[in-house]
């Protein structure tokens, strides 16, 4: 099934690379991290790093927008479709992003 189904595991946010006043570690939005698998996803590869404290992205950055438009490459969704709202304007169902060319 790993040919048909796409697997990610994905949070918007990554962790602060301090611990804060109350022993944890906030969000941060400047890091995070996606595991992808199947669906035709070539596997065994590592896009992007940070900087070496994880607080920020520092090499090959890729955008929420580059990972799901490399998803729906993958399902065969072209991510520039458009929608009617119920007002009848155009909605694209990606603004941007293009698919992770090291994934596809």
């Amino acid at each position: 099934m790993t040919d048909d189904v796409v697997i990610w595991c994905w949070g918007e946010f990554g962790r602060t690379p301090r611990i804060n006043n109350s022993a944890g570690r906030d969000h941060w939005p400047q890091a995070m991290s996606v595991l992808m698998s199947g669906g035709g996803i070539a596997s065994g590869r590592v896009i992007g790093r940070t900087s070496p404290k994880g607080e920020h992205a520092a090499d090959r950055i890729v955008s929420p927008a580059d990972i799901l438009a490399t998803v729906y490459r993958q399902l065969d969704i072209d991510p520039e479709r458009q929608f009617p709202n119920t007002a009848g304007r155009p909605i694209s169902i990606l603004p941007g992003g293009e698919a992770i060319r090291e994934l596809v």
